[in-house]
């Protein structure tokens, strides 16, 4: 039977999990014979079975994109989307045996998409009789048996996550979610799996989620308080040993962290962030790690733990539903057990399966509703402005970025310590071909200025601080001497430094000499047209990527923050814009910098 929430907290009040048979007998193509042990000639009883992972779906059930109205793509032709994976889960499913296989997630699934911004804010799933959030319905749709909760699952506050949680027929697990005062887990950490196979005894297979401890960071505004959220090796090793005297033939985990063993936010996170490969090389006992967070394909990466030498299966399927991973285990029945012989892994391609018509006809109307708020125009604007030139002019596309951080937070510290401080804001140019029309502005428009899911703070530097910050951005640019001809398709991304880690920051007025070197490139930095004072202290409208270490930017990971939200900027942009009405890039529209050589303008 699947496992639904009434059986699930019916056999988990006690430990915390659940048991449920994982259904079906279908005899898989490895298992031969029926005999009892290895006596007599006969061979030895074996049993094939696979488990299905996903990560990282970050709200993708369709194969489209809301900011460009159109089907995704991208330059490998990747496919996005749920319904494409149902596809694939289907024919693993026929392949292999239903009853042979389990599918797990580890993590960031509500969060990422206009569709799951629009059921978490527009038309919230906690409102009363609200609706079900389409990832739930897919997902209980296609059969998932267990997800782990990934660190963006808490961006829109904890009922959000509990109501998505009640609205899942398969446990959220989190063996490293604490309550904040009982110290007791505050979701399920594990769930036990029953395969059952022809000779008798079914393999009880072990599903332990781990969560990302840097949610106490991020999300701060969210947990503080609430919940506490230990290193994963911790809590690995205090749960799976537990699991194996239970009787767990097979203990898998789920966590959403990268394998690198470092964290990608400097030392802001209390433990490691990306420690999966440090679970599996720590804890013994675990067979495989299904893992996320980090973005990346891995289809097998294999650790040895350093106590018992015993290989551990790792694999990353590539995000949103671009691939599936599965885990192929081969058991053998040794002394009275069954004991994993051989496990491997690897993933397969979504963008070689059609939408699974199930998936697409059963959110089509959420599809539409969400498609039709994208394109609902709530403003206009006098002139259109484009991010083609912002990689290397202060263009107005990227000040209007910065004027809406800029309000916001002058707004949040209104009345308060900081209240005297002047403001300066960083923007980057995330994407080249952003674009604002002249006349009628849709929610797409605005939103498409800042494709990731980043929030707003606010830091306290000093005007030498920010002048070392100016210093490390203007990196980016290649070295030109005076007098060379300068082509725009070479001037940039020096070091292979990515768009999104320049920062353009306004507030103040600099030039850039992409003819001196590194270090020495800021001049004539000023404050309210004066030279700006090292000892003065500004406040700096900075997103939590960068303020966590995102691109290792000097000093403002360790600076003082006097404000933050969980509100996505982009959709901060997208309120100013409603609020005024129209945009009238003249208000705001200034030339703070310019890149020069010798200090003649470079264009």
């Amino acid at each position: 039977m699947p496992l639904n929430r009434r059986t699930f907290l019916g056999t988990s009040a006690a430990v915390g999990a659940g048991a449920a048979m994982a259904g079906g007998s279908a005899v898989p193509a490895a298992a031969h014979g029926h005999g009892h042990g290895h006596g007599h000639g006969r061979p030895p009883k074996r049993y094939s079975f696979t488990v299905m992972g996903t990560t990282d779906l970050h709200g993708n059930v369709f194969n489209w994109d809301y900011f460009t109205d159109k089907e995704f793509d991208d330059k490998d032709h990747n496919d996005v989307g749920l319904a494409k994976i149902s596809t694939l889960v289907e024919q693993v499913r026929r392949e292999k045996g239903r009853g042979n296989t389990l599918l797990i997630d580890a993590g960031d699934t509500i969060q990422g998409t206009q569709l799951s911004y629009y059921y978490a804010k527009v038309d919230p799933i906690t409102a009363r009789r609200g609706p079900v959030h389409p990832m739930a319905q897919a997902m209980n749709a296609i059969g998932y048996d267990a997800a782990a909760l990934g660190n963006h699952e808490f961006n829109y506050g904890i009922p959000v996550l509990r109501k998505f949680e009640e609205q899942c027929v398969f446990p959220l697990l989190g063996a490293n979610a604490l309550d904040a005062k009982s110290l007791r887990p505050a979701f399920a950490p594990y769930v036990i799996k029953r395969m059952r196979t022809p000779f008798g005894r079914d393999v009880r297979v072990a599903v332990l989620g781990l969560t990302n401890p840097g949610v106490a960071i991020w999300d701060k505004a969210n947990v503080s308080g609430k919940m506490v959220f230990p290193g994963l090796e911790e809590q690995a090793a205090k749960f799976v040993p537990r699991l194996r005297s239970m009787g767990a033939d097979v203990v898998i985990v789920s966590a959403h962290s990268g394998t690198s063993g470092t964290s990608s936010y400097g030392d802001q996170v209390p433990h490691v962030e990306n420690a999966a490969a440090l679970v599996a090389e720590q804890v013994p006992g675990i067979d495989a790690i299904l893992v996320g967070h980090a973005h990346l394909e891995i289809p097998e990466y294999f650790v040895e733990n350093e106590r018992t030498g015993k290989k551990v299966v790792l694999s990353e399927p590539l995000k949103w539903g671009q691939r599936l991973t599965l885990f192929d285990f081969d058991l053998v029945w040794e002394r009275g057990r069954w004991v994993v012989e051989r496990a491997g892994s690897r993933v397969l391609n979504s963008n070689a399966v059609a939408e699974d018509p199930k998936i697409t006809r059963l959110l089509a109307d959420e599809h539409r509703k969400v498609v039709a708020y994208v394109n609902q125009v709530i403003g206009t604007s006098s002139a259109a402005m484009s991010t083609a030139e912002a990689a290397w002019k202060d263009e107005p596309i990227i000040d209007l970025i910065n004027v809406v951080q800029t309000e916001t937070v002058k707004a949040a510290l209104a009345g308060g310590a900081y209240a005297s401080l002047p403001v300066l804001s960083q923007a980057s140019c995330f994407s080249r071909t952003a674009r604002i029309p002249e006349g009628d502005v849709t929610i797409r428009d605005a939103a498409g200025l800042y494709p990731f899911e980043n929030t707003l703070e606010a830091r306290v530097l000093t005007g030498a601080q920010v002048r070392e910050y100016l210093e490390f951005s203007a990196r980016y640019y290649v070295r030109t001497a005076a007098g060379a001809p300068v082509d725009t398709s070479k001037l940039t991304n020096a070091e292979n430094i990515p768009d999104y880690n320049y920062d353009a920051v306004s507030g103040l007025t600099y030039e850039i000499d992409i003819a001196k070197p590194n270090g020495s490139r800021i001049v004539n930095l000023s404050f309210e047209g004066k030279p700006i004072d090292p000892a003065a202290e500004f406040v700096l409208a900075v997103n939590n990527y960068r303020a966590s270490g995102g691109g290792n930017f000097p000093h403002v990971a360790g600076a003082k923050q006097v404000w933050a939200n969980s509100e996505e900027i982009r959709n901060t942009i997208i309120s100013w814009v409603r609020a005024k009405g129209s945009v009238d890039a003249a208000q705001f529209a200034s030339v703070d910098w310019r890149l020069t050589r010798d200090g003649s303008p470079v264009f």
